[in-house]
C-alpha cells in the first residue's frame, strides 16, 4: 500500500512541504540564540512605541536567567509567568528555559483561587507577574513573586540590572524527555491539568509550521501583530517560537482592543496575522477595516475555534486574501493541521495534517473501530508534537494517550482527499429526543443572518426531550431581530430537531483569553426561557 493511500492528504501538500522531516533535539533556548546571532539588529518586538532587538532580548534573558539561578532556580523547577503580551514575557520565557526550568503559564485573568490551583499543582518555585496583580497572590509564594510594570521599574528590572554579566550554569537537556512548558488546560476531560510539553514537542511543532509556510516567509523581514496571548499555547507558538525562528517582529498588544488592532495594521503593515474567529468578526465589523492595509498581509491564519463559512467569505471579499484555518490543542504544542497555501483548498475544513502527523477517526462509543472517509467519530492524533502526558495525573494521561495516540475529544470526519473537518467537541454535543445536534452547525446558520454578530448554542435540561437546543445571540450594533424571526430563519435551513427552541439575546458572550466562546459558562448561567 502506498504512503498516499495510507495518508491521502500527502498528495495535496504544497510542493515545498515534505512528508517527513528531522526535528531538532535541542533546548528551545537555541531558537533565541539563533535569532540573536542571525538577526541580532532586527527588532524582535514593538511595544507601546518602543522596539527591542533580538540581541537585546537575549541580553536581558541571559541576565535574568543568571539572577534566577542565584535565587536557587535549577533544572526541573517550575517557574510561573503570569503576564499579558509584553517584552517581559518573552524575556522570562527564554530565561527560564536556559536553566532547564519549566515555564508554567498562568492566565493573568485568573482569580487568586485559580492561581492557587496552578501554583500548588505544579509545585511552583517562583512567579513573574505585573505589580498590579501581585497583592492578591503574593501569599501563595512568599518572597518568590517577581513583579514588573509597563511604566515603572520593578523587581524584574532590578534583577536584570543587578547582573553585570551573565554567569550561566551548564545544563544538559534531554529534549525528548525534559519538559519545557506546563500548559494548563481543561484538556479532553474538562478538569484543569498541566500538559507536559517537552523541548522536542515544541521545537518540532515550530519546524512543522515553518516548513508549511516557508514559501510565503522572508526570514528576518517578517512582521506580525500578536493579540493572541503568549500564555495561551497558540500565542506562545506563534509569538515566542515561530517568530523567533523566522527572525521576525511581533507588535505586542496586551489586551484585545479592536481600535488598537486596526491602528497596528495601519502603522506596521504586517506580513502575517494569526487570530481566532472573534478577532476576524471584529475586524469585519470595524468601519476602518477597508483602509488599514489588510490587503498587504500575505498570510491570515485562524485557529482555536471553528470559523463560520460566512465569516471566511466576507473576510476574503474584504481583503482579497485567503483566510486559512488550522487546528491544534494545548496537548499538541499546538498545531496538527493546516490549510495548504497553493494546493487544493476546502473552506470549512481545518486542512491537512502537518508533516509526520498521523490522524485517524474512531467510533465514539469504544474508540477502537476506525471510521471510513466521510464518517464521524473522535479524532485521534500521533506525532512529534504530542505531549508527554499530564503533570502528576497518570490516570488522566492514560485516558488521553492510548497506544501512542492522543484522543482529542473532538468529533471530526475526514474526506476522501484527506481533508479534516471538526464537527464538535464531544462534551458540547446536544442530544434532544434521541437526536444528536452539533452546536457548530446551528451557529453556522445563525451567523448568516444579517442581524447576528455572534452566536453560541448549548443544550439545556428539558423534561421531555432530555435537552433542548438554546441559542445565545449578540446582535450587530443598531440591528434588530426577534425570536420568531430567528426561529423561522433556522427552520428554512435546518432539520426541525436542530432548530433552537430557546433564544436569549445578550450584549456579549463569555470568552477565554484567546477569544474562544466559553460554552461552559453559558451552561452554568441561570437559564431564561
Amino acid at each position: 500500500m502506498s504512503a498516499c493511500s495510507e495518508r491521502p492528504w500527502l498528495k495535496h501538500y504544497d510542493f515545498w512541504v515534505p512528508a517527513t522531516a528531522t526535528y531538532p533535539r535541542q533546548s528551545l533556548y537555541q531558537i533565541l540564540m539563533l535569532a540573536a546571532s542571525l538577526y541580532g539588529n532586527r527588532p524582535a518586538v514593538a511595544f507601546q512605541g518602543e522596539e527591542i532587538t533580538w540581541s537585546e532580548i537575549k541580553r536581558r534573558a541571559d541576565r535574568l536567567s543568571t539572577a534566577l539561578a542565584r535565587m536557587g532556580i535549577a533544572k526541573g523547577d517550575r517557574v510561573g509567568i503570569m503576564l499579558p503580551n509584553c517584552p517581559q514575557y518573552l524575556i522570562s520565557f527564554y530565561a527560564i528555559l536556559r536553566l532547564g526550568a519549566i515555564v508554567t503559564n498562568v492566565n493573568p485573568a485568573f482569580t487568586p483561587r485559580e492561581v492557587a490551583i496552578a501554583v500548588n499543582d505544579s509545585g511552583m518555585r517562583a512567579l513573574v507577574t505585573l505589580d498590579a496583580l501581585a497583592p492578591a497572590i503574593s501569599h501563595l509564594l512568599p518572597g518568590a513573586v517577581i513583579t514588573t510594570s509597563f511604566t515603572a521599574r520593578g523587581a524584574f528590572e532590578a534583577l536584570i540590572e543587578g547582573v553585570a554579566a551573565p554567569d550561566l550554569p551548564g545544563v544538559e537537556i534531554d529534549a525528548e524527555n525534559d519538559v519545557a512548558v506546563l500548559q494548563y488546560t481543561g484538556g479532553t476531560t474538562g478538569s484543569p491539568k498541566g500538559a507536559m510539553l517537552t523541548h522536542y514537542n515544541l521545537y518540532a511543532n515550530c519546524i512543522q509550521n515553518a516548513l508549511w509556510r516557508q514559501y510565503l516567509v522572508e526570514r528576518g523581514e517578517e512582521r506580525g501583530i500578536l493579540v493572541l496571548p503568549m500564555y495561551h499555547i497558540y500565542g506562545l507558538q506563534v509569538g515566542a517560537l515561530l517568530t523567533a525562528w523566522n527572525g521576525g517582529m511581533q507588535v505586542l498588544i496586551p489586551k484585545f482592543d479592536i481600535n488598537l488592532l486596526v491602528d497596528a495594521f495601519r502603522r506596521y503593515r504586517p506580513t502575517s496575522f494569526a487570530g481566532v474567529p472573534t478577532l476576524y468578526i471584529a475586524l469585519l465589523n470595524h468601519p476602518a477595516a477597508r483602509n488599514c492595509n489588510l490587503e498587504k498581509v500575505r498570510y491570515f491564519g485562524c485557529g482555536s475555534a471553528p470559523l463560520p463559512l460566512d465569516v471566511i467569505e466576507k473576510f476574503e471579499r474584504l481583503t482579497g486574501g485567503i483566510l486559512r484555518e488550522g487546528y491544534g490543542l494545548s496537548e499538541t504544542s499546538p498545531t496538527t493541521h493546516n490549510t495548504p497555501i497553493l494546493s487544493m483548498r476546502k473552506p470549512g475544513s481545518i486542512g491537512l495534517p502537518c508533516p509526520d502527523t498521523e490522524c485517524r477517526i474512531v467510533d465514539l462509543e469504544t474508540g477502537e473501530t476506525e471510521m471510513g472517509p466521510g464518517e464521524e467519530g473522535e479524532l485521534c492524533i500521533r506525532g512529534p508534537q504530542v505531549m508527554k502526558g499530564y503533570w502528576n495525573k497518570p490516570e488522566e494521561t492514560a485516558l488521553a494517550l492510548r497506544g501512542g495516540w492522543l484522543y482529542t475529544g473532538d468529533v471530526a470526519r475526514m474526506d476522501e482527499d484527506g481533508f479534516f473537518y471538526i464537527v464538535q467537541r464531544k462534551k458540547d454535543m446536544v442530544i434532544t429526543g434521541g437526536f444528536k445536534v452539533f452546536p457548530n452547525e446551528v451557529e453556522e446558520v445563525l451567523f448568516t443572518h444579517p442581524a447576528v454578530l455572534e452566536a453560541a448554542v448549548i443544550g439545556v435540561p428539558e423534561d421531555y426531550k432530555g435537552e433542548a437546543v438554546k441559542a445565545f445571540i449578540v446582535l450587530k450594533p443598531g440591528a434588530v431581530a426577534t425570536t420568531g424571526e430567528l426561529t423561522g430563519f433556522c427552520r428554512e435551513r435546518l432539520a426541525k430537531y436542530k432548530v433552537p427552541s430557546q433564544f436569549e439575546f445578550a450584549e456579549s458572550l463569555p470568552k477565554s483569553g484567546v477569544g474562544k466562546v466559553l460554552r461552559r459558562m453559558l451552561r452554568e448561567r441561570p437559564q431564561r426561557v
